[in-house]
């Protein structure tokens, strides 16, 4: 563990006493990702980078999984009205190919330009064939009702998902943990709809929920498709079985 790194509850502004005039940064996603789909109450991020304002310690957000229209909005900053000093960005930016960023302020960029030269640099993020693909993908985010349809097709997804075994959908845009019982029963519906040619994953930090992350441009008919073949596992799970 690196030194001088501490960590607070998500969502527990209570925690927000420990982030005092010694704090450098706090790192945090929007929505928390592999602790399976952790949504935030809606004023916790603002009250959040108040408390960073106030003790002048910069708020970075991740976004790595929940930006590029995986929420229902472009970045899942715009759910919160809430503008952090550095936003990470990878995964959905190129649409494929592999890409990452980090965006900030002239004046926060600057700090990279000296102490020492280079401080931040990169294997593959400005690779021009990356860039022209996170260009295109970014284009027909914006050009298209992808993102707008995100929201759409989750709550589509999660109406259509209901079964004894789910004990919670936790959901934002196409961003979905299903909880069940146990990591069993989880193992059991990843493993076996894998067979079935659907893919899913559990939560390395959350072994109890499933994720569920369908690309922006699944069509309904894919969605019926893959929503069957998760109902008909779960059908087929064997509640007894302990691995």
């Amino acid at each position: 563990m690196l030194p001088n790194v501490h960590f607070i509850e998500f969502n527990n502004e209570d925690e927000f006493a420990k982030i005092d005039n010694k704090t450098a940064c706090v790192i945090i996603e929007p929505i928390q990702g592999d602790a399976g789909v952790r949504i935030p109450d809606k004023n916790y991020l603002k009250n959040l980078k108040k408390r960073c304002q106030e003790v002048g310690a910069l708020l970075i957000f991740d976004e790595i999984q929940t930006g590029f229209g995986r929420t229902g909005k472009l970045f899942a900053l715009e759910h919160y009205d809430t503008t952090p000093d550095i936003i990470t960005i990878a995964k959905g930016m190129g649409g494929g190919m592999p890409i990452g960023a980090f965006i900030s302020s002239n004046e926060i960029m600057h700090c990279l330009t000296h102490n020492p030269p280079l401080g931040h640099i990169t294997t593959f993020g400005g690779h021009p064939v990356n860039c022209a693909a996170a260009l295109a993908s970014l284009e027909v985010l914006t050009d298209t009702e992808l993102v707008v349809l995100a929201e759409k097709k989750g709550a589509y997804i999660q109406e259509k998902l209901k079964h004894p075994l789910i004990k919670e959908i936790r959901r934002i845009g196409l961003f979905f943990a299903i909880e069940m019982a146990n990591a069993d029963q989880v193992q059991q519906v990843v493993l076996n709809s894998k067979d079935k040619g659907l893919l899913s994953y559990w939560f390395l930090s959350c072994p109890e929920s499933f994720r569920i992350a369908p690309p922006l441009t699944a069509t309904f008919e894919e969605i019926d498709k893959a929503c069957a073949i998760i109902l008909k596992t779960m059908n087929e799970v064997d509640v007894s079985v302990d691995y």
